[in-house]
């Protein structure tokens, strides 16, 4: 057996491994801290106060924003990207890949924390879309509604409430989601990491393709964002067949 593979890193013994991994430990903790005290902060923000009352579209019909709490003192909203009458194939990848990773709350509700997915999509075009999905989180339109309850999507959002009344905690977007997607930290963890371009890998490591490769596949299994792709959960979902178009011309709302 040889110590050196092409490609690959040195090739040691269980002793040595465990001194380099405990060495890495250091900095991990170091990081864990700095998260704590990051969080801590976070905990800190000042609160925007909104009217609770105004009314989002559900399954239900119309009711306040403030029923996205279910009695709960908090609550998480993502708020979902929307293309306006596009197909399922056509909606936000990133979107998609982050509620596909946010379907089930029940240890959120174990806190006292409730979820909600928010978009700015006709109801009737969303309600079609979370069938389809076999999405089980409550979804409303907020279409025509300012921030904090609607305004940008795209983006993961806090709130609480004091009996009616509604604050706004905190809000985060671009690589701040990646807290509610674990697949990333499972894939950091791994010897390949995401296999994105950006990452700072061995010498020799397979080359990386551009950021995000994985929101969207064709029916082959090839990464693509032409329009015969899907967002990658619906190839899992009945009836998911090859598309060749988008079906969007406009900029999600």
């Amino acid at each position: 057996m040889t110590n050196e593979l092409s490609g690959r890193p040195p090739v040691v013994d269980l002793a040595t491994w465990q001194a380099a991994r405990d060495e890495l430990l250091v900095r991990e903790k170091a990081h864990t801290r700095e998260s704590d005290a990051i969080a801590a902060a976070r905990r800190r923000l000042p609160m925007v106060e909104f009217d609770g009352s105004v009314e989002v579209v559900g399954d239900a019909g119309p009711v306040p924003f403030l029923d996205l709490f279910q009695g709960r003192e908090e609550l998480v909203v993502y708020k979902h990207m929307w293309y306006d009458g596009a197909p399922h194939q056509g909606q936000c990848e990133g979107c998609t890949t982050t509620a596909w990773h946010l379907d089930d709350s029940v240890y959120l509700n174990a806190r006292n924390v409730s979820f909600a997915v928010v978009t700015t999509g006709a109801w009737d075009e969303v309600a079609a879309y979370v069938e389809f999905m076999g999405y089980t989180q409550p979804w409303y339109s907020v279409r025509g509604i300012d921030e904090p309850a609607g305004g940008e999507m795209g983006y993961l959002a806090s709130y609480l409430r004091d009996g009616d009344r509604t604050f706004l905690t905190y809000s985060t977007t671009g690589r701040g989601n990646e807290r509610a997607n674990p697949a990333l930290g499972l894939l950091d963890m791994t010897p390949y990491g995401r296999g994105e371009q950006w990452e700072d890998n061995p010498e020799g490591w397979p080359k990386g393709l551009d950021a995000c490769w994985s929101w969207r596949f064709d029916a082959d299994g090839n990464p693509t964002w032409g329009p015969t792709g899907r967002p990658t959960p619906q190839w899992t979902r009945p009836g998911a067949t090859a598309e060749a178009t988008l079906g969007r011309t406009t900029h999600c709302h």
